[in-house]
């Protein structure tokens, strides 16, 4: 009775969370699914603290990333890297498409998935309507890039760190292994979204005579994010922890902005999505209640399984399930899952990479998939540039299946 109960409540909470009913942030749903498994008893509190504390490193590293993602904005660079895609077009929509997908990649690479998905989105946006061109593909780009190119690089997505833990490869040995197949995910997601929006590209795009202009405040802003990204990946590479680096980043960005411009750092942190931090210690305690009544088990089955077949056919089902069960469960959920269920059985190889690919690159088959593509649809909405679930869906069924079967046959 009481297993059945928490498997309820969870998903009755992840599910809620997706549809948002009445307009009610994620966070309330998460979190007060987590609050009622506890004051039930369903998850000792003992296990809701060990719960929490295992996310940690995942909190000061979307601290960090949030507020660099938002001080950018706020001094306007976002609009400034839109506008040079705008330029660069030269009146082509096609090209203007591709200078999109261009920075949407670098953005994913060095800010995080969220960065591209949530803040350079309304930039493109923008962008495009000054151009006088469709902006659909240019922000179903925006989208479908944040996820296709998040392994290129370990700081790419917050989920690199859910699914890996403490044993995140350094930089080196992640390249090693992810470069050839986030290479593969980006170049078959462009040539998929291309070739479905070809009459929609086959446009002119309206000249931009002025350009944006950054001010001394916005170029400290774009020095900061430099600062950061070196040390990042620094400490990438000396296998520390991204979690501290990345929160320092943040706070250093803020101080050299201050010095040409002392209210920015003030309204970047106002405005960071704070709530994104109890929505993810939520989901880990719910997936600890899940684990609890069950889950764990299931899960280590299910990998136990893949791990006793072909290599080839381990890696296939394992990133093509795990793709699936990210988009009906939402990918940070199902990351958590596979990674805890992944390390306690010391499966740190060919495996684990594979269900990597099917964390990130799957939530591009529906806007479920990932808290980055929900946000990403809101944020829409909140330009009056509505893209609809079923829209998504009519790309995604397409170009996700592709690039990651072409991802997971490049993972060696």
């Amino acid at each position: 009775m009481f297993v059945i109960l928490t498997w309820v409540i969870s998903l009755a909470s992840i599910v809620l969370m997706l549809v948002r009913p009445r307009g009610i942030p994620e966070w309330v749903w998460i979190g007060g699914g987590a609050v009622v498994l506890v004051a039930a008893r369903l998850l000792p509190l003992g296990g809701a603290m060990h719960a929490i504390r295992e996310g940690v490193d995942v909190y000061l590293f979307l601290a960090g990333m949030m507020i660099l993602a938002e001080l950018a904005r706020e001094e306007g660079v976002f609009d400034w890297v839109a506008d040079i895609a705008v330029h660069h077009a030269r009146g082509s929509a096609s090209r203007l498409f591709l200078w999109v997908y261009l920075v949407g990649t670098v953005v994913t690479a060095l800010l995080s998935n969220d960065a591209t998905a949530v803040v350079l989105t309304p930039a493109v946006l923008a962008a495009v309507r000054r151009a006088k061109v469709e902006p659909r593909p240019h922000l179903l780009a925006c989208a479908l890039i944040a996820n296709a190119a998040s392994f290129l690089l370990p700081i790419a997505n917050p989920a690199n760190l859910v699914v890996y833990g403490a044993h995140l490869p350094p930089l080196g040995t992640w390249l090693r292994m992810f470069l050839l197949p986030s290479a593969a995910s980006i170049v078959a997601t462009f040539v998929c979204l291309r070739l479905l929006s070809r009459r929609a590209l086959a446009g002119v795009a309206a000249p931009v005579e002025e350009a944006y202009r950054l001010d001394a405040a916005g170029w400290m802003a774009v020095a900061g994010i430099g600062v950061a990204v070196v040390a990042l990946l620094v400490a990438s590479g000396l296998g520390i922890p991204l979690g501290a680096p990345t929160c320092g980043a943040g706070v250093v960005a803020l101080v050299l902005v201050a010095i040409k411009d002392r209210g920015a750092p003030k309204n970047a942190v106002r405005n960071v999505a704070w709530s994104v931090l109890p929505l993810v210690a939520g989901l880990f305690m719910i997936v600890e209640a899940l684990n609890r009544a069950g889950m764990m088990r299931l899960t280590r089955l299910g990998l136990a399984w893949l791990t006793s077949a072909h290599d080839g056919v381990g890696k296939f089902a394992g990133g093509f399930g795990v793709a699936l069960l990210s988009n009906l469960t939402n990918n940070l959920p199902a990351g958590l899952a596979a990674g805890t269920a992944l390390r306690q059985m010391g499966q740190h190889g060919l495996l684990a990479h594979a269900v990597l690919l099917g964390v990130d690159l799957g939530p591009n088959l529906s806007v479920t998939g990932s808290l980055a593509t929900i946000l990403w649809l809101i944020a829409l909405r909140r330009e009056g540039a509505e893209i609809t679930g079923w829209e998504f869906l009519k790309v995604g069924v397409v170009a996700m299946p592709v690039a990651l079967f072409l991802a997971l046959a490049a993972l060696g």
